[in-house]
């Protein structure tokens, strides 16, 4: 079922459909962590509805933004968010597989990927109902590997990538995007309490960068912190 909502009352909106997959904590907490400079160039890989996006284009006003999409609704909804917020000549939309470099940006062309990328290996544990949901829950049509090869294959060279996964995958994140030639410079976990586990990481990384990782402190819901998240300081 198409949905609309707003970030703020009366601030800009956005559309998604329940059907498909439905805004979460993760897409919020990835927005407030990256560190995107003005005037940027970003592309989000795996745009969905374009909630990703929405966030960033609503954080900063000087960013124009690149949308890779697989799901030809999901794109539809995003265009629809966009065209309301005023924000249509903002965003460029490319509908198609991300592993196939005719469906993305010009090489080097971007200043900041970012993603909220399948978090399960294909095959494990229970399938999500409905394909669409599948695909963004399992690495099904994409894998890791593959989103931090199209992040370095349309990054410039020194632009950043960020990206939220499941916590328990940490080493398979950091893997990947050193072996796609993006080194991991910032990190940071999303926890429910001090003395709980982590169950998110975000985590950037620089096309090209030197070694050395800083770990920030952890993301705690219901936070002094945890309010500008969403929008609400």
């Amino acid at each position: 079922m198409e949905r609309r909502d707003e970030l703020w009352q009366g601030g800009p909106c956005f559309y998604y459909d329940t059907d498909l997959f439905p805004p979460g904590t993760d897409s919020f907490a990835l927005a407030y962590f990256a560190r995107v400079p003005r005037g940027s160039r970003v592309c989000d890989l795996g745009s969905g509805t374009g909630l990703l996006g929405t966030l960033l284009l609503a954080r900063e006003e000087t960013l124009t933004l690149e949308n890779v999409e697989l799901s030809a609704p999901a794109m539809a909804l995003a265009q629809k968010t966009f065209a309301e917020n005023g924000w249509a000549e903002r965003a460029v939309f490319h509908l198609g597989d991300l592993r196939e470099n005719g469906n993305l940006p010009q090489p080097g062309s971007i200043d900041y990927v970012i993603s909220n990328p399948p978090y399960f290996p294909a095959g494990s544990g229970a399938s999500a109902k409905g394909e669409a949901r599948k695909t963004a829950r399992e690495e099904s049509a994409c894998t890791l590997e593959d989103v931090c090869a199209a992040a370095k294959r349309i990054l410039r060279w020194g632009g950043r990538f960020a990206l939220v996964h499941r916590a328990e995958r940490l080493a398979d994140v950091l893997c990947a995007m050193r072996a796609g030639g993006i080194e991991p410079k910032r990190l940071r976990f999303l926890t429910k309490a001090p003395d709980a586990a982590p169950s998110l990481l975000f985590v950037e990384g620089t096309r090209g960068g030197k070694s050395g990782l800083t770990v920030e402190p952890p993301l705690i819901p219901g936070s002094v912190e945890w309010e500008r998240v969403y929008f609400r300081e």
